[in-house]
Order: C-alpha cells, then structure tokens, then sequence
C-alpha cells in the first residue's frame, strides 16, 4: 500500500499564493508578523515587492487591507485564526465586509490543533464569528488539494473571504483532478443509514468512521463540508432524506459553527434529528495536536458513537 500523503493546509496556502501571484500581478499579500508560520514567507521570497508585514496589529493590516483593495488589487491578509477573526472582527467586519471588498483572510492555526501554543491561540469560535458577517464567504479546506483549490477560488470571487486553514498535517483525500467549487458540498462517500456532515481535518476522521460504522452493518453517507458559508443546503436536505438522521463534525464550538448551520437548514426544510460532534462550548488546552483532538471528541470513535444516538433518535 502507497505511503499516505500528509500535509498542513497553512502549507499548501502557503504554495498556492506563490502560484497565484505568478500568474497574477495583482495579487497583494500581507501578514502580521508571522509569515513563517502562515507560510505567507514563501511569497515574500517570491515577490518581496507585493508583500507588506504590518506588524503585530492585526486591526490596522485588515484596514491596509481594505483600503489596497479598493484599488483595484485582490488581496490576501494572513494571521492566525485567534487574530484574523477574535482582534480584528470589527475592522474585517466594518472596512472589508461592510463595503465587500475583494480581500481575501488567511487564517492560519485555527481550532485545537494549534496544540502546545493552548487556549490562548486554539481559536475554536471564528466560524461563528464570520458566519455572523453578512456576505462573508467561509471555506474550510480537508486537505492540501482543497487548500490549494479554494486559494485559487477565493481569488476569482467578488468579496470577502475567510479561509481556515490548520497546522496539524492531515491526510490527503483528493487528488490532482479534483474540483473545487464555493457552496457546493462534495459526497464522499453514499449511504443510507445516517449522514456524517465534516468539514476540516474532521473529513478524514468522518471517513475513518465511515468503514468503522459498515463493519456493523450501518450505512453512513460522508459529506465534505468544505464552505461552511454560504451553506449547500440542497445537498444536506437530499441526504437527510435518504438517511433520516445527521452527524456534523467539526474542529470547532459546537455553539455557533456548522453543526449550527446545517441545523438551520434542516429545521427549516426537513426536520431530522442532528446530532454535533466538536469542541463542547470548553476552551482548548495545551498539549500535543493529536492527542487533544482525540481528548475533545474530535475523532473517528466519537463520530461512531454519535452516528449511533443519532440513528437511535430516528
């Protein structure tokens, strides 16, 4: 069996916006004093005159931002996370979104998987804070196949987007010919029994639960998640239809993230149960990435064993 090809998505950002600004001249970047870690640096290198580090003031690159942007270049401004969406909501949300310029976030380090930096950085409550923005776009990547795609993405739309990417390195699940579109869900995996909805790092694991789950004779359908807004609401209510229950599955809050989202689409449509996986309204802790993922519930096993309450529920 072929090696499993593991990489970080702050890794393929990080290849992708070279990529990008090779083919376009008018793509900016800019960073706020942590481009070896957001791996922005890799387009410093490229392209130090289209590259900008503000410093550690967050607030002040989004409005940097904001005010390259309206002139006319597409412009990519990376943080972490606990950065990008937590100290500069109100200059992403008043000088970028409010006016729907075309400035792209790259946020970096999100959710536990920050590991040993700890609460202080695991930021597990941005997706509920950009999905508060009206007409904020949210993609959150599974792999570096998805990261790269949803770059080059995020590039051709008009407006505001807020990119999630993670440290951890994850499993690839796609390949070269895979393609990415914002809004719409990918099906992974069919089945008739109960949904697993994922998004992130969390893909993979729905998958693992996936087989684990058919060793017991239960069907589960697997669905990437891969822009939590706007929301392919047609391919959650189709499944929920075909399985009657749902699983979400996220690195995340379970206040306010997808899981959220996707009970939203279906309260209002077609009612089914929907049962949450992800960080249970708790702050992280430090302590290596994988063992914290396992230690929050953020993992193949729970995902099983709530599949099972949620086909109990039906």
């Amino acid at each position: 069996m072929a090696d499993v090809i593991k990489t970080a998505t702050r890794d393929a950002y990080g290849k992708a916006l070279v990529e990008l600004g090779e083919k376009n001249p008018d793509v900016l970047v800019l960073d706020a004093d942590l481009a070896a870690a957001t791996k922005t640096g890799a387009f410093k290198k490229a392209f130090p005159e289209r590259f900008f580090d503000t410093g550690i003031a967050e607030g002040n690159m989004m409005g940097v931002a904001a005010g390259l942007a309206t002139t006319g270049y597409t412009v990519f401004a990376s943080s972490f996370a606990m950065f990008s969406a937590g100290r500069a909501f109100e200059q992403v949300r008043n000088t970028i979104a409010y006016p729907h310029l075309n400035v792209k976030i790259g946020a970096t380090h999100a959710g536990i998987s920050v590991g040993e930096d700890g609460a202080s950085h695991q930021c597990c409550e941005d997706i509920a804070l950009m999905r508060s923005i009206p007409g904020m776009v949210i993609i959150n990547p599974a792999d570096d196949i998805e990261a790269r795609a949803a770059v080059f993405a995020a590039a051709e739309h008009n407006g505001p987007v807020y990119m999630r990417f993670g440290r951890l390195a994850v499993p690839r699940i796609f390949d070269e010919s895979y393609k990415f579109e914002i809004g719409k869900a990918v099906t992974l995996k069919e089945g008739s029994d109960v949904t697993i909805i994922a998004t992130g790092l969390m893909v993979n694991e729905a998958l693992i639960a996936a087989e684990e789950l058919s060793k017991e004779g239960i069907s589960a359908e697997v669905i990437n998640m891969h822009t939590i807004k706007p929301l392919d609401k047609d391919a959650i209510i189709k499944s929920a239809k075909k399985t009657g229950c749902i699983v979400t599955a996220e690195e995340h809050n379970v206040v306010g993230g997808m899981g959220d989202a996707v009970c939203d689409a279906v309260c209002s449509e077609y009612p089914v149960p929907v049962v949450k996986v992800g960080v249970e309204d708790t702050f992280g802790k430090s302590g290596p990435a994988v063992e914290l993922l396992h230690f929050f519930g953020l993992d193949a096993d729970n995902i099983v064993k709530k599949a099972k309450i949620a086909i109990e529920k039906k």
